[in-house]
């Protein structure tokens, strides 16, 4: 059975994401949409360049629209295609505020289709191992979490995005990746969060307004905590999500990239990607020019590095095959269902919250 898709957003991650969905025995690719980029991707995927997004969704012959625009470009095309009877993909973060997500997620439902968030830390070989090795009690009760993802921006050759707040949401949403990886490890969100944050270093004309640094504290309902540390003002640059049990401990490591189970006092290890010369290829990233305050800046006709064009391509495949009439493991449900989009920018929305008006915020705020 073939599953014919269209592209909205073409740029440096949306190119690949279709070049990959398009290696999937079944998988066509109808038409993109792109004002700044649609030609070029259209003439190598060998699929039609539309004018407008209305025409893109309203094909007959698009089953599934992936949206890989900008993160404040989401909201309209997931709702456009939901109203065509499209099942849809999305980039993270889903939207930039809770009210725009559940709208997006209760539309889907609505009208029937299926809606997959952009989650790619879910696909890392790493964190399933992770996973199964809590699941098992290897490290006993999870009782804290620490991910820290920061690095050191200098100035670009032009203002992404990327940097500006009301476009891509900062930090927070923008690498929304780690605080749901958390999410996923603690099985739920926390109780309340607590998030300081200032743009510390980087207040001139050549860089965004974003916040430079964000330290967000998160206490879970049953006595257990989670830390998390963002941004660019970071001269020592860290990646990484560390997991407390009771009786051991887990670190995922991206920057000099590899997992470590510590238990007794000895340690084993294990790959956060598929390959080791993928885990390979991560470090010697992070350990040259090419990434810039913990942001790896894509551009149309760039390519995705080894590491993430093999996880890309494991996500894509995933699409493809619920599409083709695959029924998730219970491990993968939230991701279909916008439970587990939902829930990242509701803790996203109670850290932004509180970084505004100084001050503890409830989960029960947010979530109503």
């Amino acid at each position: 059975m073939n599953i014919r898709y269209g592209i909205v957003g073409t740029g440096y991650f949306g190119a690949d994401l279709a070049r990959a969905l398009k290696t999937n025995d079944g998988a066509i690719i109808s038409a993109v949409y792109d004002p700044e980029n649609g030609e070029t991707i259209a003439q190598e995927l060998g699929c039609d360049n539309t004018d407008s997004l209305l025409a893109l969704v309203s094909r007959d012959d698009v089953d599934c629209v992936v949206v890989a625009t900008p993160n404040y470009l989401h909201k309209e095309p997931v709702l456009l295609a939901a109203q065509h009877k499209k099942h849809v993909f999305c980039e993270k973060p889903i939207a930039l505020n809770y009210a725009d997500c559940k709208e997006m997620v209760e539309t889907c439902k609505k009208h029937g289709v299926i809606f997959m968030a952009g989650h790619i830390m879910n696909f890392f070989n790493g964190v399933h191992h992770a996973k199964e090795l809590i699941n098992s009690g290897v490290i006993g009760k999870v009782l804290y979490c620490h991910s820290a993802r920061n690095g050191w921006e200098d100035v670009q050759p032009s203002i992404s995005w990327k940097k500006i707040r009301e476009k891509s949401g900062g930090h927070l949403y923008h690498h929304i990746h780690e605080l749901d990886c958390i999410q996923f490890l603690m099985n739920g969100m926390p109780e309340t969060v607590t998030m300081t944050a200032n743009n510390v270093a980087h207040q001139s004309e050549h860089f965004g307004d974003e916040d430079d640094m964000l330290f967000i504290n998160m206490e879970f309902s049953d006595g257990r905590f989670a830390v998390l540390e963002y941004g660019s003002a970071f001269r020592w640059g860290e990646h990484y999500v560390l997991i407390q049990g009771e009786k051991g401990a887990i670190k995922i490591d991206m920057y000099h990239c590899g997992g470590t189970l510590r238990v007794d006092g000895k340690d084993s290890h294990f790959l956060v990607h598929e390959s080791q010369a993928e885990d390979d290829d991560r470090t010697r990233i992070y350990t040259s020019t090419e990434m810039d305050g913990a942001i790896q800046y894509g551009k149309p006709g760039k390519r995705t590095p080894q590491w993430l064009n093999s996880i890309i391509h494991k996500e894509m495949a995933y699409l493809h095959k619920i599409m083709s009439g695959m029924k998730p493991t219970a491990e993968f449900e939230k991701l279909l269902t916008g439970e587990a989009a939902l829930a990242a920018i509701a803790t996203a929305d109670a850290c932004t919250l509180s970084r505004y008006q100084n001050r503890k915020v409830a989960l029960a705020e947010i979530v109503k």
